[in-house]
């Protein structure tokens, strides 16, 4: 009799606690069906990331850099881990640093472009960029770029880039290379 009695009454104090936290207003329930996003609110990394300004610096050849602002909409760090498009035959992430002899070079940043929850990094010439390796065909102004942004959990994002003419950007690489 015991048994079936704690049964019962762990049974009533259980089902309110549970409906509550089961069900929403009536409004939240006609809003979206139970299990699927509501519109407007990111549910994956993806869907947190946008890019502000994308743009290419044109080239006829060679090797050219895109940047931007990568923006954080969500509440967890993002990160970029790599990037790729259709013009080039290798895409690397960024950063410049400063040589033991005080000039400046890039080098590819190791563990990608982390981007605060809420914040944002800009992509720029002379900082962080991405380095679009091997053109397969001349960018030209006017043009755009499709540039496909893969993140740290395996999801990536579509991105399109205009391609603009720019005199600066002529950094020197930590191999000692020009661009």
């Amino acid at each position: 009799m015991k048994k079936h009695l704690c049964a019962a009454v762990l049974t009533a104090a259980l089902v309110p606690a549970l409906a509550a936290c089961g069900s929403g207003t009536e409004d939240a329930r006609d809003q979206a069906p139970s299990g699927s996003p509501t519109s407007g609110s990111p549910t994956t990394a993806e869907a947190a990331l946008t890019v502000t300004d994308p743009w290419v610096k044109a080239a006829p050849s060679g090797m050219t850099a895109a940047f931007g602002t990568l923006v954080n909409e969500g509440t967890s760090d993002l990160t970029v881990a790599s990037a790729s498009t259709d013009v080039n035959e290798m895409t690397e992430l960024h950063e410049t640093v400063e040589n033991e002899d005080g000039s400046m070079a890039m080098r590819p940043k190791e563990g990608g472009f982390v981007i605060p929850a809420g914040g944002s990094l800009t992509l720029q010439p002379g900082g962080d960029h991405l380095m679009l390796m091997g053109l397969t065909k001349p960018l030209e102004a006017g043009t755009t770029v499709t540039i496909t942004l893969t993140l740290g959990d395996g999801t990536s994002t579509e991105v399109e880039a205009t391609v603009k003419a720019f005199d600066g950007a002529d950094e020197k690489y930590q191999n000692g290379g020009e661009s």
